[in-house]
């Protein structure tokens, strides 16, 4: 929950002087000026200090590059994969991951049907 304007001492460290104009955007327009006209002629941006904008970039001159010291080669071509191999593979990882996965089943259910008659013993 926030607090009321003026309502904290500890505040007033945040706050603007009171003899400053706000300069951020959302601010609002004064009497004169339109929402879309953008700052007149000869006004300053936001008094003395205040942001007057970045300043005037001259382009480069057209054609203008860095220089390049160094070619690099192309891109070496990677070796060909053994798909067939890979398969293979893959096939007996799968195969033996599927093995151990009956063996420890089985030493489980062995072991709850041992756990079962122990109890109703």
């Amino acid at each position: 929950m926030t607090t009321p304007s003026g309502a904290s001492p500890g505040d007033e460290f945040w706050r603007r002087p009171p003899n400053q104009p706000p300069t951020d955007e959302t601010s609002q327009p004064t009497a004169g000026a339109g929402a879309g006209d953008g700052p007149t002629p000869g006004a300053t941006a936001a008094g003395p200090g205040g942001y007057t904008g970045p300043p005037p970039t001259t382009p480069p001159p057209p054609g203008w590059r860095p220089p390049v010291h160094l070619q690099m080669p192309p891109p070496r071509q990677l070796p060909p994969q053994d798909v067939a191999g890979m398969d293979g593979a893959e096939q007996q990882a799968q195969r033996f991951t599927y093995g151990i996965g009956a063996v420890v089943a089985v030493v489980l259910v062995l072991l709850v049907c041992l756990l079962c008659s122990r109890v109703i013993l």
